[in-house]
């Protein structure tokens, strides 16, 4: 049902996950496990996967934080005043959001994906989590930069005390893009023949290492990035795949959480 990381061993009281296509009651291209309830799924088959998951990671369904993703930059801080807010005004707040921060325990705030990038922060000196959606257009954008610079601002975080996980998603060896792609990275200043990468077939883009590029200009170190190395298209049968399935399909939730 979920996928763990070992790298977090040491850091006891946070909890990463990236939930696979497995465990759940969706039928279709939302087999089994789609745990979005914005893509077109059975909206009792997403409610019911979501109770299995909260059952796995021991916290209430309504705990899971899952906002509406628009591919853009905004981040939504996870504080006192949004749990205490109303459904309707958390779901006004979660709305074109890509990425979630918070320092409370006991909530699980998550990004859905199916090829795009999930990215996972945790500051343990200053028990501050976050996660972010990175797509093609969010790794542009710099949306883990902004990231970082909100925990910095807004919770005292020291971008060398923060840990990143780069989770499954899909790899260089499948992405093929368009040259737009190219000149729009180019023009954003990023390393573009680091990042991309050209064969007889076509040109491809390495998210991964793009990703990793903005964390290390934002002063995160080299040994606090790990990338997971799992590719959604690849390892489709494991993981939800947009490219595979098509637009009209599950999603997995990449999750992270502060134990209280």
């Amino acid at each position: 049902m979920i996928i763990e990381y070992p790298s977090t061993n040491d850091f006891h009281k946070i909890k990463l996950f990236t939930t696979t296509r497995t465990g759940g009651i969706s039928v279709g291209n939302y087999a089994s496990l789609n745990v979005s309830p914005f893509c077109g799924d059975n909206p009792e088959h997403v409610k019911h996967n979501l109770q299995q998951l909260a059952g796995e990671i021991n916290i209430s369904p309504e705990k899971i934080l899952i906002p509406y993703q628009t591919h853009g930059t905004e981040i939504q801080k996870i504080d006192a005043e949004f749990m205490q807010s109303d459904s309707k005004k958390q779901a006004e707040l979660l709305h074109g959001i890509d990425a979630l921060v918070t320092n409370t325990p006991g909530i699980c705030i998550g990004v859905t994906t199916a090829d795009c990038v999930p990215v996972f922060f945790f500051d343990t000196s200053q028990q501050v989590i976050a996660v972010a959606h990175a797509g093609w257009r969010g790794t542009c954008a710099k949306i883990v930069s902004k990231t970082i610079h909100l925990m910095e601002s807004e919770y005292n975080c020291k971008s060398e005390d923060v840990h990143v996980l780069i989770g499954p998603s899909i790899s260089v060896q499948a992405y093929q893009v368009g040259e737009e792609l190219y000149t729009a990275f180019q023009e954003a200043g990023f390393p573009v023949d680091n990042i991309f990468i050209r064969k007889d077939t076509g040109l491809y883009l390495d998210l991964w290492k793009a990703n990793e590029f903005l964390l290390l200009s934002e002063g995160v170190k080299s040994s606090h990035i790990a990338i997971a190395n799992r590719c959604t298209y690849t390892e489709y049968e494991l993981f939800f795949s947009a490219r595979r399935l098509g637009v009209k399909s599950g999603r997995m939730l990449s999750g992270i959480c502060i134990h209280s």
